[in-house]
């Protein structure tokens, strides 16, 4: 079978965000529907790996912020590639508070749900959610996965519905630099080598260190 195909169907690229406790915390998904309009109902799919899928069910709420094509990639890399568990997810972040939850500044829109019924598959824990706040943030368009990860060239984190073992590698034609971290692969017009030492990678924001020389 041909995985890749999965990539034909449409996905958005969000940050959901819920609560540890009283901490806001939160990750990167990107397998989101909308199941009905009235009531309005969204379901999402979370890997249990995850520390925010434990912080949903603990909570009973979840917040999902949808990128725009402008919106900073340094978001998924804070939220995509790190532990809610080690850091604090909203540090540095602009966000507002809707329905007791955070939602990212830098977003083109926002829905607000309680979580109202839950499948469980051998991976990922489906949330149904009834929709209790939403709103439109700007006017950019909303970023979806294709944009993310042929235009951003980013990866997805590997507990991503859509992630693929070569996300972590570019079939090589050599001389390419790539980051260890999110799979991000450096082609900018300066040699990598001449790159200053506090270049960042510009997806999940790990140092100039993080990048290894692929043949």
């Amino acid at each position: 079978m041909n995985k890749n195909v999965f990539r034909n169907l449409s996905y958005g690229v969000y940050i959901i965000s819920t609560l540890d406790g009283e901490r806001g915390t939160g990750c990167v998904a990107n397998s989101i529907m909308q199941i009905t309009s009235e009531p309005a109902t969204i379901a999402l799919s979370m890997n249990h790996d995850n520390f925010t899928n434990s912080c949903i069910a603990a909570s009973g709420k979840f917040a999902v912020s949808i990128l725009s094509e402008t919106s900073a990639s340094s978001l998924i890399g804070q939220f995509g590639f790190q532990c809610g568990k080690d850091v604090d997810k909203f540090d540095g972040v602009g966000f507002t508070v809707k329905e007791g939850l955070p939602v990212i500044d830098d977003s083109c829109g926002y829905i607000v749900c309680n979580v109202i019924d839950t499948m469980e598959t051998s991976t990922h824990t489906v949330f149904l959610g009834e929709v209790i706040d939403g709103d439109i943030l700007g006017d950019a368009p909303a970023m979806t996965y294709a944009y993310y990860h042929n235009v951003v060239k980013g990866k997805s984190p590997k507990n991503a519905p859509t992630y693929l073992p070569e996300d972590k590698e570019e079939s090589g034609d050599g001389g390419k630099w790539v980051c260890s971290v999110c799979g991000y692969v450096y082609d900018g017009p300066t040699p990598f080598e001449e790159l200053p030492d506090s270049y960042k990678c510009p997806v999940c924001g790990q140092g100039k260190d993080k990048f290894c020389r692929q043949e």
